[in-house]
């Protein structure tokens, strides 16, 4: 890949990346052992994060996917969620995982948690591999956290700038 002046600073090197997804893993493993575990990627860019999640889980589970937009090509959320893909699968009375990519106002997660929990699912958690403390606008419980970052827009294993970026093997801060 040739350089691009637009990747700033790495803020999750690949191998971090790779560690703390394993540790994940571990995690939800030992916690959904016995349970009826259904991952719900979000897409676009939760899509390496949950194929990596998954790959390293050592419970059965099923996976079904979500895209929702909230952002369009802007660097900073609307707050308002628009269901582009819904669930194929029935979740009432299953333990729910959302895997996210990145909580960073918390509306957009917000508002699936209270879509997904009209469904009745017997457990609804999220596990997220970045978040953005200093961003946050809802106080939200987010099980699993990968990484905290700083308030930059973030780039690289799987989240873009205007789909652009998400094959960067890290994470990284994108120069405005």
């Amino acid at each position: 890949m040739e350089p691009d002046d637009a990747i700033g600073e790495i803020l999750v090197p690949a191998d971090d990346l790779a560690r703390r997804v394993r540790e994940l893993a571990a995690e939800v493993s030992r916690d959904y052992a016995d349970k009826d575990l259904v991952l719900v990627g979000v897409l676009k860019g939760a899509v390496f994060f949950l194929s990596d999640l998954m790959r390293h889980l050592e419970i059965p589970c099923e996976v079904d996917f979500m895209a929702v937009a909230s952002y369009g090509s802007a660097t900073k959320s609307s707050g308002v969620v628009r269901i582009l893909k819904d669930l194929d699968a029935v979740i009432e009375g299953r333990d729910v995982l959302i895997v996210e990519d990145i909580v960073d106002s918390g509306l957009t997660l917000q508002y699936l948690l209270r879509n997904l929990a009209g469904r009745n699912p017997r457990s609804l958690e999220v596990c997220a591999l970045l978040i953005k403390p200093e961003r946050r606008k809802v106080d939200l419980n987010t099980r699993y956290v990968g990484f905290e970052i700083p308030d930059c827009f973030a780039i690289g294993y799987g989240l873009d700038h205007a789909e652009r970026y998400r094959n960067l093997p890290y994470v990284a801060a994108l120069k405005q």
